[in-house]
């Protein structure tokens, strides 16, 4: 999958919305290129595209109920592309793949998994969990229950095994699979 042209959120790009004479305009234009891109990531990492969309519509929330300036609001909002070119560069910081960053995020939502595990366990799983959902995705396995049960039993043997935190097993496992939901038809293509 191409990686989505973010140059539009550059920082020289951002300082020209920043510094546009009306500021109404800067902050729908900022809005709606936000929007898209986290729409376009929402494909990829369903838990990572959540988060910014929180951040976004927070912010946006804040700005209606006049408890932002339209100075701030914007200023909210470059933030928000900041992050979001941040998120963007977490797989090479981590060293995995976007496919098992998005694995990564749907395992790390459980903070007592990442204190009893530990950031480098947590990327082995996120790698494992991957190839075995790539490998066991089939064409209709998002319709097909015994397809579904099938990568739901792989999904809590492995998390199993690494000794993920029983307590949020069935959270991680319900996250894994709406992740790898989004996943299928691209790993059915290759």
């Amino acid at each position: 999958m191409e990686k989505p042209d973010i140059s539009i959120l550059s920082d020289e790009f951002l300082l020209e919305v920043k510094g546009m004479k009306h500021q109404n305009l800067a902050l729908e234009l900022l809005k709606k290129l936000l929007n898209d891109e986290i729409k376009t990531r929402s494909k990829t990492n369903l838990v990572k595209s959540k988060k910014l969309l929180e951040m976004l519509e927070g912010a946006i929330k804040r700005y209606q109920n006049n408890l932002l300036t339209t100075a701030e609001i914007i200023q909210e909002l470059i933030n928000i592309a900041k992050e979001i070119k941040e998120a963007d560069k977490e797989g090479e910081r981590l060293g995995l793949t976007k496919d098992e960053v998005a694995f990564y995020n749907a395992l790390e939502v459980n903070d007592s998994a990442v204190m009893v595990l530990g950031d480098d366990q947590l990327k082995e799983i996120a790698r494992e969990i991957t190839d075995k959902v790539r490998a066991n995705a089939t064409i209709d396995w998002t319709i097909r229950e015994s397809a579904r049960a099938r990568l739901m039993v792989i999904v809590k043997r492995t998390l199993t095994k690494w000794g993920y935190p029983p307590d949020k097993q069935a959270k991680a496992i319900e996250t894994v699979l709406k992740q790898a939901e989004l996943m299928a038809d691209f790993f059915t293509k290759d």
